[in-house]
């Protein structure tokens, strides 16, 4: 299978050049050229898969150079450390109401599914190639942890990681900057994770830099993060009642709206999926797009629920690319439009695909509450974010994105207690490692230039 650029000016590739490559030479996002099709007898076979095999079952028709023996290791290694014999379990919490649990990785957060991934297809490109390579990302939280959890200690790899100082949660930094391993460089930058992210696309953009030194992706702008993904909304639409499949709405938390266009992607290959509740923190600007038409930047405000403190979604251009027909000239001309007036008018969504909500932070302690008094289940106040105007005529399955015990203020100030878990109390008593870096693209070339292999 080949790989192209949602911008059209790049040479197609396959999925390990593409996965290598990360973010598109022309700037845009790689996308499959042609997105397979997922029948009917496909999901019969699938349907008592356990959850590897059902990744090496979905993502081989994407990974076709890489050989399935090889491929399946690797899957095999990406999983083995999920504190969860289900990896991806799905608890009920009423006739119409579930929850997707995706926090029991090695960083107890839903990015883990792809980053373990990540990483090991990244060891297996050195190893098969004999080069290094140097991984950068930028994130608001939990990616950050766990991309730096997927590349932990592995030769031939550095990973540099920009995050906002002062603007994640406090065990969030703990689990990018107390790890130890000497191929890790987390960079704490004054501003937010849109500052990061814009400093981020911009040393892409050099491609003269990239080649050096050997540079890849590891954001969501990475296609092999929204493959990975779509595994686990996969995993649960196989596992409710026959007769609800139908009438499944999931409920993100997003803000990069990657997770969410995991779940799109696999709509559109041919899974029945009823529609997507997009669930958004007080910086809201997909629940502005889903409700007003308006995609347009404004001011981030930091919130207890920082991993979606977002305002610009990079991976809206995958979804872009399809909803203007293909059309590769005319995402160039939105993204241009977007890029010099930070707005930019769409004239039709599919409600009945997409519909969203918004949280802002004094209502987030108080669903944490009410969930718990109603069901006897803590969320995170991401999650807290997906249980806010239920539909009560849809299987609503809300993806819980991260251990509430990563979030100890929050929960406690809801419900009156810490959730613990085992493998962040040991953070606590370990030194933080960080490096104050300027959220501009020459401070941050210049700390590669010094540290990368």
């Amino acid at each position: 299978m080949k790989f192209i650029s949602t911008r059209g000016e790049t040479s197609p590739l396959g999925f390990s050049d593409a996965v290598a490559t990360g973010l598109a030479p022309d700037g845009g996002l790689f996308l499959p050229a042609e997105l397979p099709r997922i029948s009917a007898a496909d999901l019969t076979a699938w349907r008592d898969l356990a959850y590897p095999g059902l990744c090496v079952a979905f993502l081989r028709r994407f990974a076709t150079d890489i050989d399935e023996p090889t491929f399946a290791a690797i899957v095999a290694r990406s999983y083995a450390h999920f504190d969860h014999p289900e990896i991806a379990p799905l608890v009920p919490l009423a006739d119409n109401l579930q929850v997707l649990e995706l926090f029991h990785g090695p960083t107890l957060a839903f990015k883990d599914f792809a980053l373990q991934l990540l990483g090991n297809l990244y060891e297996h490109q050195c190893r098969s190639r004999h080069q290094s390579i140097n991984v950068l990302g930028a994130t608001s939280g939990d990616t950050g942890a766990a991309a730096i959890h997927g590349l932990l200690g592995k030769p031939g790899t550095a990973i540099f990681i920009l995050y906002p100082d002062g603007r994640v949660a406090p065990l969030q930094e703990r689990q990018m900057t107390c790890t130890g391993a000497a191929n890790v460089y987390a960079m704490a930058i004054e501003g937010s994770f849109d500052d990061a992210q814009d400093a981020l696309k911009e040393i892409f953009a050099d491609q003269a830099f990239r080649t050096q030194h050997r540079l890849s992706a590891v954001n969501s702008i990475n296609l092999a993060r929204v493959l990975a993904q779509c595994v686990y909304y996969l995993s649960a639409w196989l596992r409710v009642p026959v007769a609800q499949q139908d009438n499944v709405e999931f409920v993100v938390p997003t803000g990069n709206f990657g997770n969410v266009l995991a779940g799109w992607f696999l709509q559109r290959m041919g899974v029945p999926i009823r529609g997507f509740r997009v669930a958004t923190n007080q910086n809201d600007i997909l629940h502005r797009l889903f409700t007003t038409g308006n995609y347009q930047v404004d001011t981030v405000a930091p919130s207890v629920a920082p991993s979606m403190d977002i305002q610009v979604a990079s991976n809206f251009e995958r979804f872009l690319y399809y909803h203007e027909g293909r059309d590769p000239a005319r995402v160039r001309e939105i993204m241009a439009t977007f890029k010099s007036t930070g707005t930019y008018r769409f004239e039709h969504f599919d409600a009945d695909t997409f519909s969203a909500t918004r949280c802002v932070d004094a209502e987030i302690p108080v669903i944490i509450k009410s969930v718990y008094d109603r069901y006897g289940y803590v969320v995170d106040p991401h999650t807290a974010c997906a249980f806010a105007a239920p539909d009560p005529d849809r299987l609503s399955v809300v993806l819980a994105t991260a251990h509430p015990a990563k979030f100890p203020e929050t929960i406690k100030r809801a419900i009156g207690h810490e959730p613990r878990h085992p493998s962040l109390e040991v953070l606590k008593a370990r030194p933080i490692v960080k490096h104050a870096v300027a959220a501009n693209a020459g401070a941050i070339r210049t700390f590669i230039d010094q540290h990368a292999v």
